[in-house]
């Protein structure tokens, strides 16, 4: 496999593109639990395809690569690439998972998306793993995916990348005590060092239709959590940073713009923002910026923020 160091994409492939809509790819014939129990008892599904349906089952939305990341970040070797991309095909056509493209003004996607069907619900609960899947989760839309994609990203580079690595949760649910909301962070991850522990959370934005009243409404939760903030609060001991994802550079600007403007920035913290090509670097110990007033211009400059935590 291709290492994210040697990836020369200059724009992400999980930027928003315009007219984009999902494409269902998977298929549609009918499947029985016999015919399925029949290729479980004949070996055609084995252990490395119940390892997939777990990782598929966490992480809701998944690339085919990331699957083969998680694969061997479990110390479970899927060969090649292809070879793993033949497993997943006889999962989608044993109607196990399902899977879906995104089309555009520009095309067809360059991969495909792969998420839980109803004889996987079936398979999981058969051996007692908690699914809470339900089939209306695969009518979410495209920018709502691309952001649990993003999510995914991010925790496995992290995973792979940074000797401080301790932990990660897929979707943290945050409480904003004075509104009485719980919301959903895209990921978390924590960072042990020394016997001391920090824990980053990671909003992911896209931009999608509305996407400033979206940022600003989700901040306003945010703001809520850290500004009324003690210890155990949403099950953190320490407070955690929060680190904003867009597009690109250009969306970060953008992004912290709306923050600025719409007045809601978090006194409690200071804000740190990446990109989602920022994860393929070998190194994650300078994929952190942050804005900062110049007191001379009165205007806001980039700085990296270079944190040797996230050396690898």
């Amino acid at each position: 496999m291709i290492k994210d160091s040697e990836i020369k994409a200059e724009v992400s492939p999980f930027a928003m593109r315009e007219g984009e809509i999902k494409t269902f790819d998977g298929k549609d014939a009918y499947v029985s639990m016999n015919q399925i129990v029949h290729k479980i008892n004949i070996g055609h599904i084995t252990d490395i395809h119940f390892a997939i349906l777990e990782i598929v089952n966490d992480f809701e939305f998944i690339t085919s690569r990331q699957i083969y990341q998680l694969l061997e970040l479990k110390g479970i070797d899927p060969q090649t690439q292809d070879k793993l991309n033949n497993k997943l095909e006889s999962l989608v056509k044993s109607k196990i998972l399902t899977r879906y493209y995104f089309t555009s003004d520009e095309g067809k996607g360059v991969y495909r998306i792969y998420c839980l069907e109803k004889m996987g619900k079936y398979l999981l609960n058969s051996k007692e793993i908690e699914c809470k899947w339900q089939q209306s989760d695969n009518t979410k839309p495209v920018a709502m995916i691309k952001k649990r994609l993003v999510g995914n990203q991010i925790l496995i580079a992290y995973k792979k990348k940074v000797k401080a690595f301790d932990s990660y949760t897929i979707k943290p649910v945050i409480n904003a005590k004075q509104s009485g909301k719980t919301f959903k962070t895209n990921g978390g991850v924590k960072l042990t060092k020394a016997n001391k522990s920090i824990d980053f959370i990671f909003e992911v934005v896209r931009r999608e239709d509305d996407w400033q009243k979206k940022l600003v409404d989700k901040m306003k939760l945010y703001k809520d959590f850290y500004e009324n903030y003690v210890m155990g609060d949403s099950g953190y001991s320490s407070m955690p940073q929060l680190i904003i994802v867009g597009e690109d550079e250009k969306h970060l600007a953008e992004i912290f713009k709306e923050i600025v403007t719409s007045q809601v920035e978090i006194s409690k913290i200071s804000l740190l923002f990446t990109t989602d090509l920022r994860q393929n670097a070998d190194d994650l110990s300078q994929s952190l910026i942050q804005f900062k007033l110049d007191e001379n211009t009165n205007k806001y400059k980039v700085e990296n923020v270079n944190l040797k935590l996230l050396e690898g």
